[in-house]
């Protein structure tokens, strides 16, 4: 006898979620870093870590960190959906891991070179 297998339905809607926020916390993380490196080279001395631009820039980067997060909780509970497509759900885990990771990266090579 065989085993009866349940049909397979559509993509997770936790994976669409998830490659949806991966790709805007990583074009988000993408565009904040090279706003701070053009506003850090183009000022003499260096951006003023007090002012209302730093802030604005520390906030943004907190906010797209956290939305990658997400991303990553959504694609993993894509992940782990039974009877539904995983195909968008590890893009998006991907790329969530993905933008964290070098987000981590170059924050560690500004500490190390600061």
């Amino acid at each position: 006898m065989e085993p009866i297998s349940s049909p397979v339905l559509g993509q997770s809607g936790l994976g669409i979620a998830s490659l949806i926020l991966s790709v805007i916390s990583g074009v988000g993380l993408f565009f904040i870093v090279v706003v701070a490196g053009i506003i850090e080279t183009s000022t003499p001395g260096g951006m003023d870590e007090n002012s209302a631009e730093a802030m604005l820039i520390g906030l943004s980067l907190f906010g797209f960190i956290f939305t990658a997060l997400l991303a990553l909780g959504l694609g993993i509970g894509g992940l782990v959906q039974q009877n539904r497509r995983r195909a968008m759900a590890v893009i998006g885990t991907v790329l969530a891991s993905a933008s964290l990771i070098a987000i981590t990266l170059i924050m560690m090579l500004g500490i190390a070179l600061d």
